[in-house]
């Protein structure tokens, strides 16, 4: 299977991958490419997600796409909580290019106000947790709302992770069986 960069899609998608810089929670440099890879019906729908936000004047940033098994193992290795790492037997959802992290920003690039920044493994990063500023519930709940729309599905504890939906029936894939980046 081969992934496609998001922005071979939809070139006005910003991407910060966090993952390719030391700008993460280990504060290391993980991945050796710098662009989103996603499956392909993930990236179409994808797409369409960005063209409603620019109906709006806003637009999306990813944080995260494909992730290679190694990196999932030594996720797992520092965090062995599958509340926020999903165990590499399992396959782990990014490893399969189906799963996508992400934030709503301005015309400007600036990210809106969200519960919490990107990796945060508290409570208040919760899809369900209320206790916010409500404008960071409103983005929280219009990210969600357009993503579900456009056919993703968040996880409860981390309001900036989504998966395509039937995302189970794709496999995890190996970095170099799949990685033309």
């Amino acid at each position: 299977m081969t992934l496609i960069d998001i922005q071979e899609i939809n070139p006005r998608i910003e991407v910060d991958l966090k993952y390719a810089t030391p700008d993460n929670f280990t504060k290391e440099i993980l991945y050796d490419f710098k662009k989103c890879l996603l499956v392909k019906e993930a990236a179409l729908k994808l797409s369409l997600v960005q063209e409603e936000f620019e109906a709006m004047g806003l637009g999306l940033k990813v944080w995260d796409g494909y992730r290679p098994m190694a990196v999932q193992w030594k996720f797992w290795n520092l965090i062995q909580d599958e509340r926020y790492v999903s165990h590499p037997l399992k396959g782990g959802r990014h490893t399969r290019g189906t799963a996508v992290d992400l934030t709503i920003i301005n015309k400007e690039g600036v990210e809106l106000e969200m519960p919490t920044s990107f990796d945060d493994f508290r409570e208040l990063a919760h899809r369900k947790y209320m206790d916010l500023p409500g404008v960071a519930i409103q983005n929280r709940t219009l990210l969600e709302s357009i993503m579900k729309k456009h056919g993703f599905i968040g996880i409860e504890t981390e309001w900036w992770h989504f998966d395509l939906e039937g995302w189970e029936s794709y496999p995890p894939l190996e970095k170099y069986d799949c990685l033309n980046a």
